[in-house]
């Protein structure tokens, strides 16, 4: 799943398993993303190999059947446990679920995809995201929840924070957005929504040298021990890439502008914006080889957001942008990302392949501030085919940045 904690190591498990496409795509559907095209089969199908292939070959059991890669108006659930790990959770257990189903025959895939995690680091995460689609495909409904108990670092304002002042933090975190969409023309929808974050019981310690700077910085943006941020939302999306899951072709574009209120309960007033651009397209032409390219700006735009909403490392909506760093090693009132990734076969039948990638990004401190150091990292990765109908991998990276910051990243499906 697109959580921090749904980046499973054992997932492995499903390809074993008479799961639909959704369930190997161990990712929730992204924000604003149409699923029609979960169910599009490859071209060359017939000629690649998967995990379930691969198992069936070695084992000489007998041919599993596809039919729940086809979504009816009948749910199809599927439910799986699994071991994951990342830098901000390290070990975690967890069980996954999803549900897909159609509104009509002619609809595109409605789907509730969620999971609970506990982690090696005492955290207790339960999300839940779903995406229901109009019987005439007019109107898509995007939800989310989030249920968190979440002992995190923090280490202080902008890009220039300095890996030494980590402060240990702890915090109980609810999220409930709901949003509806509406198509405009074409592969273009826009729509608008609500949203709100509460952090309560929060709680942060000295930084292990013995100093107080982030507890200080904490102090100076809330009073409180909770936060709310609180408002509406409008939203819009352009999608023509052949897959959402593994796209090698097209372009994605969304936007997310935020209004927070006083007077919907926001512990202050505040705006944000959110720009999520990404191109794809094969290089060398004609070769299965990808050249993927993505841009992701969250910037403050007027207010004072509480500390723990303002944009972070790994805090977008996907949990993806800042391999090589851990979860909210940066945190600003602006942040600026982009990521460039090589993506190529190792085996020719696809079960096997590779990456190269390399992002950067920066943040400034307080609003009005101007952007600080550029934080790079890059790093080598190892994709397995989980499920070559919907052309799911298992995406294996261990990326390096600044400050001997390094470490293992593991997800269901592409980074982006």
């Amino acid at each position: 799943m697109q959580t921090r904690y749904a980046k499973a190591l054992l997932l492995l498990l499903a390809a074993a398993s008479s799961f639909s496409a959704f369930a190997q795509n161990g990712k929730c559907i992204p924000l604003l993303t149409r699923p029609d095209t979960f169910t599009k089969v490859h071209p060359d199908t017939g000629k690649l190999r998967d995990l379930r292939d691969l198992i069936q070959t070695s084992f000489h059991t007998q041919r599993l059947s596809r039919k729940s890669d086809s979504v009816g108006l009948r749910p199809v659930a599927s439910i799986v446990p699994a071991f994951g790990y990342s830098l901000q959770s390290r070990l975690a257990i967890l069980i996954s679920g999803n549900v897909a189903f159609r509104t009509s025959p002619q609809s595109n895939v409605s789907t509730f995809v969620s999971s609970i995690a506990y982690t090696q680091n005492k955290q207790v995460t339960l999300p839940i995201q779903s995406s229901v689609w109009s019987k005439s495909n007019n109107y898509n409904f995007v939800g989310e929840m989030r249920l968190y108990h979440y002992p995190q670092s923090t280490f202080g304002l902008g890009s220039n924070s300095d890996i030494e002042n980590q402060a240990p933090m702890n915090y109980n975190y609810i999220r409930f957005s709901e949003i509806a969409l509406r198509h405009i023309a074409g592969n273009f929808y826009m729509g608008g929504g609500y949203m709100i974050d509460y952090h309560a019981d929060i709680t942060i310690g000295p930084t292990e040298n013995g100093t107080v700077a982030q507890y200080l910085i904490y102090k100076k943006r809330s009073t409180k021990t909770h936060s709310t941020s609180s408002g509406f939302t409008l939203n819009g999306q352009f999608d023509d890439r052949d897959s959402p899951i593994n796209p090698t072709s097209g372009f994605y574009a969304t936007y997310e502008f935020r209004q927070n209120l006083k007077t919907m309960g926001s512990t202050f007033t505040w705006s944000s914006l959110i720009l999520d651009v990404r191109k794809y397209l094969r290089f060398p032409q004609s070769s299965h080889n990808v050249l993927a390219f993505w841009s992701y700006d969250w910037l403050t735009l007027a207010g004072r957001p509480p500390y723990l909403d303002l944009p972070s490392t790994l805090w977008d909506a996907s949990t993806n942008a800042g391999r090589g760093y851990i979860q909210g090693r940066f945190r600003g009132a602006q942040m600026v990302y982009g990521e460039t990734e090589y993506r190529y076969r190792i085996t020719r039948d696809g079960l096997l392949g590779g990456v190269v990638f390399f992002n950067a990004e920066s943040f400034s401190a307080a609003p009005g501030t101007r952007l600080q150091a550029i934080q790079p990292a890059v790093g080598p990765g190892l994709r397995i085919k989980l499920n070559k109908v919907s052309r799911t991998n298992i995406s294996i990276d261990y990326g390096f940045g600044r400050q001997d910051s390094h470490g293992l990243f593991i997800n269901v499906g592409e980074i982006f």
